[in-house]
C-alpha cells in the first residue's frame, strides 16, 4: 500500500510539473466567455440562485450542472483571475492520472506498466486541450468520476455489498452530471469484467447486475440529445447528411490513432474538408480498422488486453465520433481524453512481453511527449496564439481565420481582422459567422476613419460591410451622414429612411434625416424629424439646438427660445445656443 501511495503521488507531481505552465495562460475567446468570464451565473460565484441555474440551464448547448458548479466554486475562490481556474483543471488532471495508476495496479498487480500507462495518459500532448482550456473543465471533472467509478466497481466485484454498488452508481451519476461522455461506461465495465477482472460469471448475470447503470446512462443520453436538439447544436441531416458523417467516422478513428502516435499539427478545430473525403482515404481507413479489429479478436484468448483496449477505444469514442453531429468539427483532441486510455493499456501490456527492450523506448516516448506538451501549453495562452497555431496546422481552416479575426477585432486591429474574415469567406463562401463578423469589423473601422476625417475611405469600407449585413441601421446612418456632408441629400435621405425602417427607435437615424431635410430647405419635415429625435433622446443637445433653429425659421420664436434654454440647461457651455437665444431676444426688442 505504501509503495502504491508513493507512486500515485509521484505520478501526480510529475503531471503537475509538466502542466504547471498552464497557470500562466489567460482565458481564450473560444467559449471561455460562455463558461466563465461573460456568464453572470458563474462569474458571481456560488449562491442559491446560481446553483438553481446550474441544474435548470441548458446554456452552451449542454446540461452539465456539476461542471457549472465547479466553475462557480472557482469564481468564489479566485474571482475572474485565470490562474486559479487553470490550477483547478491541472490538479484534476493530475488526480486522474494518479487514480488511473491506482486502479490499474489494483486490478493487475503490475506496478511498472500501470505507472507507464498513467504517465503516458497524463503527459500526452493531446491532453493539453482538455486541461489548458478552461471551458473544457467538463473533461477533467467527469473523468475524475470515471476513475472513481472504476475503483468502486472493482471493490464491489471483490467484496460485494449494497453500499459499494450504490457508491459505483453514485460516482457514475456524478460523472454524467459533469459530462454525458460517461454514457458508455457501463458497457466498458462489461469489457473490464472479462479483462482484467477475469470474472467467470455468466454474461447474462454480468449484464443484469449493470442494468441500473445502463438505465442511468440511457436517461442522461436522452437528456443530452434533447438539450442539443432544442438548442440547435445538433446538425440536421439536411445540413450534414448521414453519408459524409459515416465516412468521417471511419477516417477520424484512424486519424486519432495517428495523432496519438505522432502528436503534431494539433489544432483547436479540425474542419470537414470542403470537398468531402476522397474515396481512397475512406477505404484505406476502413481496411485499417478491420485489420486491427481482426487481430484483436484473433488474439483475444492469448492477449486479451488487445481486444479490451481496442473495444474501450471504440466504445468511448462512440458518443463524439460524429454520427450524432454536434458542431461542425470533423474531430477534436479533447475527444481522446478517455478513449486513449484503452489504447495505452493495450500497448502497455503488449510491451510487457519485451520488458528489457521496451523500457528505454518507453522512457524516451514519455520524455518526448512531455516536451511537446510543454510547447503546446502556451498555444492556449490567448485566442490569437490559439488560432494562429490552428492556421499553422491548416492554412485553409476557415474557423481559425474567423476566430482570429474576432480576437483581432476586439483588440481594435480591424485591418488585420478584415484580412482573416476575407480568408474565411474565400475558403467557405456564404459562411454566416464570417459574413457577419466581416461586416461588423468594417463598420467599426469605418467609424474610426470617420473620426479621423477620412470620409471617402470610411464610405467605401462601410458599404463593403453592408454587402453582407444590409439591415444594420447604424451603418446606414453613417453612410447617410457622409453623403449628407457631400451634399448628396437625396441619397442620404434614402439611407436614413432605410435605417428608420430597420430600427424605428434609432435616434441617430431621425437626427440625420432632420439634417438632410433642413439641407433640402424642408423645415417642416426637418422639425418633425428633430422632434422625434428629442422624443427618443431628451438629453440630445444637438437635436434640441437644431430643432430650435428650425422653429425659429418657421417663426415659432417662443418654442425656439424654450429649446435653446433647455440646451443651455443641459450644456451650459454650448455657446451657439446662447448666441441664438441672444439673437431671438434682439429680434423681439426690435
Amino acid at each position: 500500500m505504501a509503495k502504491t501511495l508513493f507512486v500515485s503521488a509521484l505520478i501526480a507531481v510529475i503531471v503537475l510539473g509538466v502542466f504547471a505552465p498552464a497557470l500562466g495562460n489567460g482565458f481564450v475567446g473560444y467559449d471561455d466567455a460562455d463558461y466563465v468570464t461573460g456568464n453572470p451565473h458563474v462569474g458571481t460565484g456560488l449562491s442559491r440562485e446560481n446553483l438553481a441555474w446550474a441544474f435548470t440551464a441548458s446554456h452552451a448547448n449542454n446540461w452539465h450542472p456539476l461542471t457549472w458548479i465547479s466553475h462557480q466554486a472557482d469564481s468564489s475562490l479566485f474571482g475572474l483571475e485565470p490562474r486559479g481556474h487553470h490550477l483547478t483543471s491541472v490538479v484534476l488532471h493530475a488526480a486522474n492520472a494518479a487514480l488511473l495508476f491506482w486502479w490499474l495496479n489494483s486490478v493487475t498487480g503490475r506496478l511498472m506498466v500501470s505507472a507507464f500507462v498513467a504517465l503516458a495518459f497524463g503527459l500526452h500532448p493531446l491532453r493539453v486541450e482538455s486541461v489548458a482550456w478552461i471551458a473544457e473543465r467538463k473533461d477533467v471533472l467527469s473523468t475524475l468520476f470515471w476513475m472513481l467509478t472504476l475503483i468502486a466497481h472493482t471493490q464491489w466485484v471483490r467484496r460485494r455489498g449494497t453500499t459499494l454498488y450504490v457508491l459505483t452508481a453514485g460516482c457514475l451519476a456524478a460523472g454524467l452530471l459533469a459530462k454525458q461522455m460517461l454514457v458508455t461506461l457501463p458497457a466498458v465495465l462489461l469489457i473490464l469484467d472479462w479483462w482484467p477482472l477475469r470474472r467467470e460469471d455468466p454474461v447474462k448475470r454480468l449484464v443484469l447486475e449493470k442494468l441500473p447503470l445502463f438505465a442511468l446512462s440511457a436517461i442522461f443520453s436522452a437528456v443530452a440529445i434533447a438539450v442539443q436538439s432544442a438548442t440547435g447544436a445538433a446538425s440536421s441531416l439536411d445540413r450534414l447528411p448521414l453519408g459524409p458523417r459515416l465516412e468521417n467516422t471511419v477516417v477520424s478513428l484512424v486519424r486519432y490513432l495517428g495523432k496519438i502516435a505522432w502528436p503534431v499539427d494539433l489544432s483547436v478545430f479540425y474542419p470537414f474538408p470542403p470537398g468531402g473525403l476522397p474515396a481512397w482515404k475512406v477505404a484505406g481507413a476502413a481496411a485499417a480498422l478491420i485489420a486491427i479489429s481482426a487481430i484483436a479478436f484473433q488474439q483475444r484468448e492469448k492477449r486479451p488486453w488487445l481486444a479490451a483496449g481496442w473495444i474501450w477505444y471504440l466504445l468511448t469514442l462512440l458518443p463524439v465520433i460524429g454520427i450524432v453531429q454536434v458542431g461542425m468539427q470533423s474531430m477534436a483532441d479533447r475527444y481522446t481524453y478517455v478513449p486513449m486510455i484503452g489504447l495505452l493499456i493495450a500497448s502497455g501490456w503488449e510491451a510487457c512481453a519485451w520488458p528489457r527492450v521496451a523500457a528505454v523506448p518507453g522512457v524516451l516516448v514519455l520524455a518526448a511527449w512531455s516536451v511537446v506538451t510543454i510547447r503546446q501549453i502556451p498555444v492556449w495562452k490567448d485566442g490569437v496564439a490559439l488560432f494562429t497555431q490552428a492556421l499553422r496546422a491548416d492554412p485553409e481552416n476557415f474557423v481559425a481565420h474567423d476566430n482570429i479575426g474576432v480576437e483581432l477585432d476586439q483588440r481594435g486591429q480591424f485591418e488585420e481582422a478584415l484580412h482573416h474574415y476575407r480568408e474565411t469567406l474565400r475558403i467557405k463562401p456564404g459562411d454566416r459567422n464570417g459574413e457577419s463578423n466581416f461586416a461588423l469589423a468594417s463598420f467599426a473601422k469605418g467609424e474610426r476613419l470617420i473620426a479621423a476625417g477620412k470620409q471617402e475611405e470610411a464610405l467605401d469600407v462601410i458599404r463593403e460591410g453592408l454587402r453582407y449585413l444590409p439591415r444594420h441601421a447604424l451603418a446606414r446612418v453613417h453612410v447617410g451622414r457622409i453623403l449628407s456632408a457631400k451634399q448628396q441629400v437625396a441619397e442620404a435621405l434614402r439611407e436614413f429612411d432605410a435605417a428608420i425602417e430597420i430600427e424605428p427607435s434609432l435616434a441617430a437615424a431621425h437626427m440625420g434625416r432632420g439634417v438632410a431635410m433642413a439641407q433640402s430647405n424642408r423645415p417642416v419635415d426637418a422639425r418633425s424629424a428633430f422632434e422625434k429625435t428629442v422624443e427618443l433622446e431628451p438629453a440630445n443637445v444637438e437635436a434640441r439646438f437644431n430643432l430650435g433653429i428650425v422653429l425659429a425659421v418657421l417663426g415659432q420664436t417662443a418654442m425656439a427660445r424654450t429649446q435653446f434654454q433647455e440646451v443651455i440647461r443641459l450644456n451650459p457651455g454650448f455657446t451657439p445656443a446662447r448666441e441664438a437665444l441672444a439673437e431671438i431676444g434682439a429680434q423681439v426688442s426690435r
